[in-house]
Protein backbone atom coordinates (compact mmCIF):
# COMPACT_ATOMS: atom_id res chain seq x y z
CA UNK A 1 0.00 0.00 0.00
CA UNK A 2 2.80 2.40 0.71
CA UNK A 3 2.91 3.22 -3.59
CA UNK A 4 -0.71 4.69 -2.38
CA UNK A 5 1.28 7.76 -0.56
CA UNK A 6 3.49 8.49 -3.42
CA UNK A 7 2.77 11.52 -5.65
CA UNK A 8 3.90 13.89 -8.32
CA UNK A 9 4.32 17.39 -8.70
CA UNK A 10 3.19 18.79 -11.84
CA UNK A 11 4.45 22.50 -12.16
CA UNK A 12 2.45 24.41 -14.78
CA UNK A 13 3.49 27.30 -16.12
CA UNK A 14 0.76 29.09 -18.23
CA UNK A 15 0.89 32.24 -19.69
CA UNK A 16 -1.12 34.13 -17.00
CA UNK A 17 0.21 32.02 -13.75
CA UNK A 18 1.87 28.64 -12.47
CA UNK A 19 -0.21 26.17 -11.15
CA UNK A 20 1.54 23.63 -8.95
CA UNK A 21 -0.65 20.13 -8.51
CA UNK A 22 0.10 17.36 -6.90
CA UNK A 23 -0.99 13.93 -8.53
CA UNK A 24 -1.86 10.74 -6.89
CA UNK A 25 -0.92 7.23 -8.03
CA UNK A 26 -4.56 7.02 -8.98
CA UNK A 27 -4.27 10.03 -11.42
CA UNK A 28 -6.47 12.59 -9.41
CA UNK A 29 -5.28 15.85 -8.11
CA UNK A 30 -4.79 15.68 -4.66
CA UNK A 31 -3.95 19.15 -3.86
CA UNK A 32 -3.14 22.20 -5.97
CA UNK A 33 -2.25 26.04 -5.79
CA UNK A 34 -2.10 28.80 -8.60
CA UNK A 35 -0.41 32.50 -8.52
CA UNK A 36 -1.12 34.81 -11.49
CA UNK A 37 1.92 37.18 -12.57
CA UNK A 38 1.68 40.44 -14.58
CA UNK A 39 1.24 40.58 -17.89
CA UNK A 40 3.17 43.75 -19.82
CA UNK A 41 2.66 45.11 -23.03
CA UNK A 42 5.37 47.85 -24.01
CA UNK A 43 3.90 48.76 -27.13
CA UNK A 44 0.97 47.25 -29.36
CA UNK A 45 1.35 43.53 -30.29
CA UNK A 46 4.11 43.15 -27.60
CA UNK A 47 3.73 40.82 -25.04
CA UNK A 48 5.67 40.52 -22.19
CA UNK A 49 6.34 38.74 -18.44
CA UNK A 50 9.02 39.56 -15.78
CA UNK A 51 10.98 35.45 -15.40
CA UNK A 52 11.57 36.47 -11.59
CA UNK A 53 7.77 36.95 -10.76
CA UNK A 54 7.05 33.43 -12.52
CA UNK A 55 9.98 31.88 -10.54
CA UNK A 56 8.21 33.46 -7.08
CA UNK A 57 4.99 31.98 -7.97
CA UNK A 58 6.71 28.86 -9.06
CA UNK A 59 7.94 29.25 -5.52
CA UNK A 60 5.39 30.12 -3.77
CA UNK A 61 2.84 27.46 -5.36
CA UNK A 62 4.97 24.76 -4.44
CA UNK A 63 5.35 25.60 -1.19
CA UNK A 64 1.86 25.36 -0.42
CA UNK A 65 1.84 22.26 -2.19
CA UNK A 66 4.48 20.78 -0.23
CA UNK A 67 3.39 21.54 2.76
CA UNK A 68 -0.16 20.12 2.36
CA UNK A 69 1.22 16.54 0.76
CA UNK A 70 3.55 17.15 4.14
CA UNK A 71 0.51 17.47 6.19
CA UNK A 72 -1.41 14.31 5.18
CA UNK A 73 1.40 12.01 5.29
CA UNK A 74 2.45 11.83 1.16
CA UNK A 75 5.35 11.26 -0.49
CA UNK A 76 6.77 13.51 -3.16
CA UNK A 77 8.39 11.08 -5.85
CA UNK A 78 9.13 13.43 -8.76
CA UNK A 79 8.70 17.14 -10.33
CA UNK A 80 6.92 17.67 -14.01
CA UNK A 81 7.45 20.45 -15.62
CA UNK A 82 4.76 22.15 -18.73
CA UNK A 83 5.06 25.51 -19.99
CA UNK A 84 4.19 27.81 -22.01
CA UNK A 85 6.17 26.57 -25.07
CA UNK A 86 7.82 29.80 -27.28
CA UNK A 87 7.69 32.15 -24.45
CA UNK A 88 11.69 32.87 -24.50
CA UNK A 89 14.49 33.86 -21.43
CA UNK A 90 17.81 34.54 -21.59
CA UNK A 91 19.90 34.67 -18.26
CA UNK A 92 23.26 35.17 -17.21
CA UNK A 93 24.88 30.66 -16.08
CA UNK A 94 27.01 32.80 -13.82
CA UNK A 95 24.02 34.74 -11.82
CA UNK A 96 21.35 33.15 -13.13
CA UNK A 97 19.52 36.42 -12.91
CA UNK A 98 17.73 36.83 -16.42
CA UNK A 99 18.88 39.71 -18.39
CA UNK A 100 15.52 41.22 -19.83
CA UNK A 101 11.55 40.09 -19.42
CA UNK A 102 10.62 36.85 -21.12
CA UNK A 103 9.00 37.33 -24.97
CA UNK A 104 6.00 35.53 -24.48
CA UNK A 105 4.51 33.37 -27.67
CA UNK A 106 1.66 35.97 -28.08
CA UNK A 107 4.24 38.87 -29.39
CA UNK A 108 4.23 40.00 -32.71
CA UNK A 109 7.40 42.69 -32.60
CA UNK A 110 9.44 40.01 -35.19
CA UNK A 111 6.55 40.03 -37.56
CA UNK A 112 8.31 42.32 -40.11
CA UNK A 113 11.49 40.11 -39.20
CA UNK A 114 9.79 36.70 -40.31
CA UNK A 115 8.27 38.73 -43.63
CA UNK A 116 11.76 39.52 -44.59
CA UNK A 117 12.71 35.34 -43.93
CA UNK A 118 9.96 34.51 -46.17
CA UNK A 119 10.18 37.19 -49.10
CA UNK A 120 14.05 35.73 -49.06
CA UNK A 121 12.87 32.52 -49.72
CA UNK A 122 14.06 30.88 -46.28
CA UNK A 123 10.23 29.14 -45.31
CA UNK A 124 10.31 25.96 -47.71
CA UNK A 125 13.94 25.09 -45.28
CA UNK A 126 12.58 26.01 -42.35
CA UNK A 127 9.25 24.23 -42.91
CA UNK A 128 11.40 20.92 -43.89
CA UNK A 129 13.31 20.98 -40.72
CA UNK A 130 11.03 22.00 -38.15
CA UNK A 131 7.53 20.94 -39.42
CA UNK A 132 7.06 25.06 -38.80
CA UNK A 133 6.01 28.25 -40.71
CA UNK A 134 7.74 31.57 -40.31
CA UNK A 135 5.67 33.44 -37.54
CA UNK A 136 6.59 35.39 -34.56
CA UNK A 137 4.43 32.55 -32.15
CA UNK A 138 8.05 30.31 -32.45
CA UNK A 139 11.13 30.97 -30.12
CA UNK A 140 13.69 31.39 -33.22
CA UNK A 141 13.18 35.08 -34.11
CA UNK A 142 12.52 36.05 -30.20
CA UNK A 143 15.58 34.66 -29.50
CA UNK A 144 17.45 36.93 -31.95
CA UNK A 145 15.62 39.70 -31.25
CA UNK A 146 17.15 39.50 -27.77
CA UNK A 147 20.85 39.41 -28.60
CA UNK A 148 19.95 42.26 -31.45
CA UNK A 149 17.84 44.82 -29.81
CA UNK A 150 17.41 43.81 -26.57
CA UNK A 151 20.67 44.54 -25.34
CA UNK A 152 21.41 40.74 -24.64
CA UNK A 153 25.24 40.01 -24.82
CA UNK A 154 26.21 36.26 -26.87
CA UNK A 155 28.74 35.45 -24.39
CA UNK A 156 29.47 31.91 -22.63
CA UNK A 157 27.72 33.29 -19.74
CA UNK A 158 24.61 33.26 -21.91
CA UNK A 159 21.66 31.30 -21.53
CA UNK A 160 19.03 30.81 -23.69
CA UNK A 161 15.58 28.63 -23.26
CA UNK A 162 11.60 28.75 -22.85
CA UNK A 163 10.46 28.65 -19.75
CA UNK A 164 10.67 24.97 -18.93
CA UNK A 165 14.68 25.11 -19.13
CA UNK A 166 14.76 28.32 -17.14
CA UNK A 167 12.47 26.49 -14.13
CA UNK A 168 14.78 23.86 -14.11
CA UNK A 169 18.01 25.79 -14.41
CA UNK A 170 16.91 27.60 -10.93
CA UNK A 171 15.45 24.64 -9.42
CA UNK A 172 18.29 22.41 -9.93
CA UNK A 173 21.37 24.66 -9.51
CA UNK A 174 20.13 28.43 -9.17
CA UNK A 175 21.12 31.07 -9.24
CA UNK A 176 24.14 29.19 -11.25
CA UNK A 177 25.11 25.64 -11.67
CA UNK A 178 21.58 24.39 -12.64
CA UNK A 179 21.01 21.82 -14.81
CA UNK A 180 20.12 23.57 -18.69
CA UNK A 181 17.87 20.96 -20.71
CA UNK A 182 15.19 21.01 -22.69
CA UNK A 183 12.82 18.02 -23.90
CA UNK A 184 11.82 17.63 -27.97
CA UNK A 185 8.46 18.69 -27.13
CA UNK A 186 9.20 22.47 -26.23
CA UNK A 187 12.75 21.85 -28.51
CA UNK A 188 10.59 21.44 -31.51
CA UNK A 189 8.87 24.70 -30.92
CA UNK A 190 11.65 27.25 -31.25
CA UNK A 191 12.35 26.81 -35.24
CA UNK A 192 15.78 25.97 -34.18
CA UNK A 193 15.33 21.56 -33.79
CA UNK A 194 15.42 19.51 -36.79
CA UNK A 195 12.50 17.51 -35.84
CA UNK A 196 13.17 14.29 -38.02
CA UNK A 197 17.31 14.32 -37.37
CA UNK A 198 16.02 15.35 -33.52
CA UNK A 199 18.95 17.71 -32.75
CA UNK A 200 19.81 21.30 -33.14
CA UNK A 201 20.33 22.37 -36.49
CA UNK A 202 23.56 24.47 -36.82
CA UNK A 203 21.91 25.48 -40.23
CA UNK A 204 19.08 26.98 -38.71
CA UNK A 205 21.07 28.70 -35.72
CA UNK A 206 23.21 30.37 -38.94
CA UNK A 207 19.83 31.37 -40.21
CA UNK A 208 18.21 32.93 -37.33
CA UNK A 209 21.97 34.51 -35.60
CA UNK A 210 20.99 32.31 -32.71
CA UNK A 211 24.06 30.56 -30.53
CA UNK A 212 23.44 26.65 -30.63
CA UNK A 213 26.08 27.35 -27.32
CA UNK A 214 23.53 29.06 -25.54
CA UNK A 215 20.66 26.50 -26.09
CA UNK A 216 19.69 23.59 -23.36
CA UNK A 217 20.45 20.17 -23.83
CA UNK A 218 17.44 17.92 -25.58
CA UNK A 219 16.71 14.82 -23.29
CA UNK A 220 13.96 12.60 -23.60
CA UNK A 221 10.38 14.21 -22.16
CA UNK A 222 10.21 11.24 -19.66
CA UNK A 223 13.62 10.31 -17.84
CA UNK A 224 15.89 12.29 -14.77
CA UNK A 225 16.56 15.94 -15.61
CA UNK A 226 17.95 16.82 -12.50
CA UNK A 227 17.56 16.88 -8.52
CA UNK A 228 16.22 19.85 -6.60
CA UNK A 229 18.25 22.18 -4.44
CA UNK A 230 15.82 21.99 -1.06
CA UNK A 231 16.31 25.64 -0.79
CA UNK A 232 14.88 26.14 -4.10
CA UNK A 233 12.18 23.64 -3.95
CA UNK A 234 10.34 24.34 -0.10
CA UNK A 235 13.06 21.70 0.95
CA UNK A 236 12.35 19.21 -1.21
CA UNK A 237 15.07 16.87 -2.95
CA UNK A 238 13.61 15.04 -5.63
CA UNK A 239 14.45 14.52 -9.12
CA UNK A 240 12.68 16.25 -11.75
CA UNK A 241 11.80 13.42 -14.18
CA UNK A 242 9.41 14.82 -16.98
CA UNK A 243 9.11 17.99 -19.18
CA UNK A 244 7.02 18.48 -21.79
CA UNK A 245 5.21 21.97 -23.58
CA UNK A 246 1.58 22.42 -22.34
CA UNK A 247 -0.22 21.39 -25.50
CA UNK A 248 1.51 17.98 -26.14
CA UNK A 249 1.64 17.19 -22.32
CA UNK A 250 -2.57 17.73 -22.36
CA UNK A 251 -2.37 15.33 -25.31
CA UNK A 252 -0.92 12.93 -23.32
CA UNK A 253 -2.84 14.17 -19.88
CA UNK A 254 -5.66 13.11 -22.52
CA UNK A 255 -4.36 9.57 -22.85
CA UNK A 256 -4.26 10.18 -27.18
CA UNK A 257 -2.19 7.46 -27.32
CA UNK A 258 -3.15 5.83 -30.49
CA UNK A 259 -2.66 8.02 -33.97
CA UNK A 260 -6.38 10.05 -34.91
CA UNK A 261 -6.41 10.61 -31.18
CA UNK A 262 -7.52 14.38 -31.03
CA UNK A 263 -7.88 17.02 -28.03
CA UNK A 264 -8.13 20.71 -27.82
CA UNK A 265 -7.50 22.96 -24.76
CA UNK A 266 -9.36 25.90 -24.48
CA UNK A 267 -6.65 27.80 -22.43
CA UNK A 268 -5.17 31.49 -23.03
CA UNK A 269 -5.21 30.17 -26.81
CA UNK A 270 -6.75 27.06 -28.21
CA UNK A 271 -4.93 24.16 -29.70
CA UNK A 272 -5.78 21.24 -31.07
CA UNK A 273 -3.79 18.09 -31.85
CA UNK A 274 -3.88 14.90 -33.31
CA UNK A 275 -1.81 11.87 -32.47
CA UNK A 276 0.06 10.96 -36.00
CA UNK A 277 2.12 8.32 -34.64
CA UNK A 278 5.88 7.59 -34.84
CA UNK A 279 6.43 8.25 -38.34
CA UNK A 280 6.67 12.04 -39.02
CA UNK A 281 4.51 13.81 -41.75
CA UNK A 282 5.67 15.97 -44.19
CA UNK A 283 4.88 19.73 -43.51
CA UNK A 284 1.29 20.59 -44.26
CA UNK A 285 0.10 24.59 -45.22
CA UNK A 286 -1.57 26.28 -42.55
CA UNK A 287 -0.79 23.42 -39.86
CA UNK A 288 2.45 22.53 -37.98
CA UNK A 289 3.98 19.53 -37.77
CA UNK A 290 5.37 18.63 -33.97
CA UNK A 291 6.97 16.49 -31.35
CA UNK A 292 3.95 15.29 -29.17
CA UNK A 293 6.97 13.22 -26.75
CA UNK A 294 9.42 11.20 -26.42
CA UNK A 295 9.99 7.64 -24.13
CA UNK A 296 13.10 6.34 -24.46
CA UNK A 297 14.42 6.28 -28.21
CA UNK A 298 10.86 6.16 -29.01
CA UNK A 299 9.28 9.46 -30.55
CA UNK A 300 5.69 10.34 -31.23
CA UNK A 301 5.10 13.31 -34.00
CA UNK A 302 1.55 15.24 -34.00
CA UNK A 303 -0.02 17.68 -36.28
CA UNK A 304 -1.39 20.76 -34.58
CA UNK A 305 -3.41 23.69 -35.19
CA UNK A 306 -2.80 26.71 -32.63
CA UNK A 307 -5.12 29.35 -31.67
CA UNK A 308 -3.73 32.46 -30.47
CA UNK A 309 -6.65 34.06 -28.74
CA UNK A 310 -9.58 32.19 -26.84
CA UNK A 311 -9.56 32.61 -23.03
CA UNK A 312 -7.42 35.94 -23.38
CA UNK A 313 -10.43 36.99 -25.13
CA UNK A 314 -12.18 36.82 -21.88
CA UNK A 315 -9.72 38.25 -19.94
CA UNK A 316 -10.24 41.48 -22.43
CA UNK A 317 -14.06 41.38 -21.89
CA UNK A 318 -13.49 41.58 -18.24
CA UNK A 319 -10.17 43.72 -18.26
CA UNK A 320 -10.42 46.25 -20.88
CA UNK A 321 -14.08 46.31 -21.59
CA UNK A 322 -15.03 45.91 -18.22
CA UNK A 323 -17.85 43.97 -19.42
CA UNK A 324 -17.74 40.93 -17.17
CA UNK A 325 -16.58 41.20 -13.31
CA UNK A 326 -14.78 37.51 -13.63
CA UNK A 327 -14.40 34.81 -15.82
CA UNK A 328 -16.60 32.92 -14.03
CA UNK A 329 -19.50 34.81 -15.58
CA UNK A 330 -19.06 33.44 -18.63
CA UNK A 331 -20.93 30.56 -19.36
CA UNK A 332 -23.85 31.55 -17.48
CA UNK A 333 -24.01 35.11 -18.93
CA UNK A 334 -23.31 33.43 -22.66
CA UNK A 335 -26.32 31.52 -21.83
CA UNK A 336 -28.63 33.87 -21.20
CA UNK A 337 -29.25 34.19 -24.61
CA UNK A 338 -30.29 31.33 -27.45
CA UNK A 339 -27.99 33.10 -29.81
CA UNK A 340 -25.72 35.91 -30.91
CA UNK A 341 -28.25 37.30 -33.14
CA UNK A 342 -26.11 37.58 -35.84
CA UNK A 343 -22.99 38.81 -33.86
CA UNK A 344 -20.00 37.47 -34.81
CA UNK A 345 -16.43 38.54 -32.79
CA UNK A 346 -12.95 37.35 -34.64
CA UNK A 347 -10.56 37.60 -31.90
CA UNK A 348 -7.53 38.32 -34.15
CA UNK A 349 -6.26 40.37 -31.03
CA UNK A 350 -2.56 39.06 -31.89
CA UNK A 351 -2.96 38.05 -35.14
CA UNK A 352 -4.25 34.60 -36.49
CA UNK A 353 -2.89 30.92 -35.88
CA UNK A 354 -3.52 28.17 -37.76
CA UNK A 355 -4.94 27.64 -40.29
CA UNK A 356 -4.52 31.02 -41.85
CA UNK A 357 -1.03 32.37 -40.08
CA UNK A 358 -1.93 36.51 -40.56
CA UNK A 359 -0.10 38.09 -37.97
CA UNK A 360 -1.85 41.15 -39.57
CA UNK A 361 -4.69 40.61 -38.80
CA UNK A 362 -6.97 42.38 -36.28
CA UNK A 363 -9.87 41.78 -33.85
CA UNK A 364 -13.19 42.51 -35.62
CA UNK A 365 -17.00 42.62 -34.80
CA UNK A 366 -19.01 42.34 -37.15
CA UNK A 367 -23.39 42.34 -36.88
CA UNK A 368 -23.80 44.80 -34.28
CA UNK A 369 -27.29 46.42 -33.98
CA UNK A 370 -29.30 48.43 -31.19
CA UNK A 371 -30.69 45.37 -29.62
CA UNK A 372 -26.92 43.73 -28.94
CA UNK A 373 -26.11 43.43 -25.48
CA UNK A 374 -23.44 42.23 -23.27
CA UNK A 375 -24.57 39.07 -23.17
CA UNK A 376 -24.46 38.75 -27.23
CA UNK A 377 -21.14 39.78 -27.35
CA UNK A 378 -19.93 37.40 -24.62
CA UNK A 379 -21.85 34.57 -26.27
CA UNK A 380 -20.12 35.57 -29.82
CA UNK A 381 -16.92 35.08 -28.03
CA UNK A 382 -17.59 31.86 -26.86
CA UNK A 383 -18.92 30.70 -30.28
CA UNK A 384 -15.60 32.31 -31.96
CA UNK A 385 -13.86 29.39 -30.01
CA UNK A 386 -15.95 26.59 -31.10
CA UNK A 387 -15.54 28.32 -34.56
CA UNK A 388 -11.69 28.50 -34.93
CA UNK A 389 -11.15 25.14 -33.37
CA UNK A 390 -13.70 23.90 -36.53
CA UNK A 391 -11.49 25.61 -39.07
CA UNK A 392 -8.90 23.90 -37.37
CA UNK A 393 -9.88 20.29 -37.16
CA UNK A 394 -11.17 20.41 -41.42
CA UNK A 395 -7.64 21.57 -41.94
CA UNK A 396 -6.24 18.66 -39.57
CA UNK A 397 -8.54 16.24 -41.12
CA UNK A 398 -7.78 16.92 -44.86
CA UNK A 399 -4.25 16.85 -44.02
CA UNK A 400 -3.99 13.26 -42.80
CA UNK A 401 -6.96 11.99 -44.55
CA UNK A 402 -8.26 11.17 -41.40
CA UNK A 403 -11.75 11.88 -39.65
CA UNK A 404 -12.34 13.03 -36.04
CA UNK A 405 -14.15 10.32 -34.65
CA UNK A 406 -14.40 12.21 -30.99
CA UNK A 407 -12.81 15.42 -29.56
CA UNK A 408 -11.51 15.22 -26.43
CA UNK A 409 -11.72 18.87 -24.63
CA UNK A 410 -10.01 20.23 -21.12
CA UNK A 411 -8.80 24.10 -20.39
CA UNK A 412 -10.19 26.74 -18.11
CA UNK A 413 -12.93 27.24 -21.00
CA UNK A 414 -14.25 23.37 -21.14
CA UNK A 415 -16.01 24.16 -17.89
CA UNK A 416 -18.44 26.08 -20.04
CA UNK A 417 -21.36 23.66 -21.27
CA UNK A 418 -22.60 25.95 -23.62
CA UNK A 419 -19.63 25.88 -25.95
CA UNK A 420 -19.24 22.44 -25.62
CA UNK A 421 -22.44 22.12 -26.88
CA UNK A 422 -21.80 24.41 -29.56
CA UNK A 423 -18.51 22.46 -30.38
CA UNK A 424 -20.28 19.44 -31.20
CA UNK A 425 -23.10 21.11 -32.86
CA UNK A 426 -20.51 22.42 -35.09
CA UNK A 427 -18.03 19.71 -35.43
CA UNK A 428 -20.97 17.02 -35.80
CA UNK A 429 -19.21 14.73 -33.50
CA UNK A 430 -19.64 13.99 -29.87
CA UNK A 431 -17.48 16.44 -27.68
CA UNK A 432 -15.76 14.44 -24.31
CA UNK A 433 -14.83 16.14 -21.07
CA UNK A 434 -12.99 14.41 -18.58
CA UNK A 435 -13.36 14.25 -14.73
CA UNK A 436 -9.85 15.40 -14.53
CA UNK A 437 -9.43 18.57 -16.67
CA UNK A 438 -6.05 19.90 -15.58
CA UNK A 439 -4.56 17.46 -18.35
CA UNK A 440 -1.81 19.51 -18.73
CA UNK A 441 -0.19 18.72 -15.63
CA UNK A 442 -1.83 15.51 -15.51
CA UNK A 443 0.57 14.93 -18.87
CA UNK A 444 3.74 16.35 -17.03
CA UNK A 445 2.69 14.16 -13.78
CA UNK A 446 2.95 10.94 -16.01
CA UNK A 447 5.99 11.72 -17.60
CA UNK A 448 7.76 12.00 -14.52
CA UNK A 449 5.88 9.08 -12.66
CA UNK A 450 6.44 6.95 -15.72
CA UNK A 451 10.66 7.80 -15.29
CA UNK A 452 10.85 6.82 -11.79
CA UNK A 453 8.38 3.92 -11.64
CA UNK A 454 4.94 5.82 -10.43
CA UNK A 455 3.36 4.51 -13.36
CA UNK A 456 4.85 1.00 -15.69
CA UNK A 457 3.63 2.59 -19.06
CA UNK A 458 1.45 5.09 -20.50
CA UNK A 459 -1.70 2.56 -20.44
CA UNK A 460 -1.10 2.27 -16.63
CA UNK A 461 -1.07 5.82 -16.42
CA UNK A 462 -4.59 6.29 -18.38
CA UNK A 463 -6.49 3.92 -16.57
CA UNK A 464 -7.81 6.32 -14.34
CA UNK A 465 -9.23 8.52 -17.62
CA UNK A 466 -13.03 9.26 -17.03
CA UNK A 467 -15.40 11.04 -18.65
CA UNK A 468 -17.68 13.75 -16.50
CA UNK A 469 -19.69 14.86 -19.65
CA UNK A 470 -20.57 14.00 -23.39
CA UNK A 471 -22.45 16.26 -25.94
CA UNK A 472 -23.67 15.05 -28.99
CA UNK A 473 -24.47 16.96 -31.98
CA UNK A 474 -28.44 18.58 -31.25
CA UNK A 475 -28.30 21.45 -34.16
CA UNK A 476 -30.02 20.69 -37.38
CA UNK A 477 -26.72 20.21 -39.54
CA UNK A 478 -28.11 23.15 -41.99
CA UNK A 479 -27.95 25.67 -39.59
CA UNK A 480 -24.32 24.84 -38.23
CA UNK A 481 -23.74 25.05 -41.80
CA UNK A 482 -25.37 28.28 -42.30
CA UNK A 483 -23.53 29.76 -39.11
CA UNK A 484 -20.44 28.26 -39.95
CA UNK A 485 -20.10 30.11 -43.85
CA UNK A 486 -21.60 33.20 -41.75
CA UNK A 487 -18.36 33.25 -39.54
CA UNK A 488 -16.86 32.43 -42.57
CA UNK A 489 -17.67 35.73 -44.24
CA UNK A 490 -16.64 37.98 -40.70
CA UNK A 491 -13.15 36.27 -40.39
CA UNK A 492 -12.06 37.69 -43.76
CA UNK A 493 -12.98 41.60 -42.54
CA UNK A 494 -9.97 40.77 -39.87
CA UNK A 495 -7.47 39.54 -42.20
CA UNK A 496 -4.28 41.94 -43.21
CA UNK A 497 -6.01 44.98 -41.04
CA UNK A 498 -2.99 45.91 -39.88
CA UNK A 499 -0.17 45.57 -42.41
Amino acid sequence: MAADRRVVLALDAGTTGVRTLAIGADGRVVTSAYREFPQYFPQPGWVEHDPEEIWAATVATLADVVTETSRTGLEVTAIGITDQRETVVAWSRSTGRAHHRAIVWQDRRTAAYCDAMKEAGHEPFVRSCTGLVLDPYFSATKFRWLLTEGGVDDGPDLALGTVDSWLLWRLTGGPSGGVHATDPSNASRTLLYDIGALEWSDELCTLFDVPRSALPEVRPSSGRFGVTRPEAAAGLTVPVSGIAGDQQAALFGQACFEPGMTKNTYGTGSFVLMNVGTVRPEPVDGLLTTVAWSIGSEVTYAMEGSIFVTGAAIQWLRDGLGLLESAAETGPLAATVESTDGVYFVPALTGLGSPWWDPWARGTIVGLTRGTTRAHLVRATVEAMAYQTCDVIDAISSATDTSVAELRVDGGASVMDVLCQFQSDLLRVPVRRPVVQETTALGAAYLAGLAEGVWASPADASNAWAEEARFEPRMPAADATRLRADWSRALEHSRGWAR
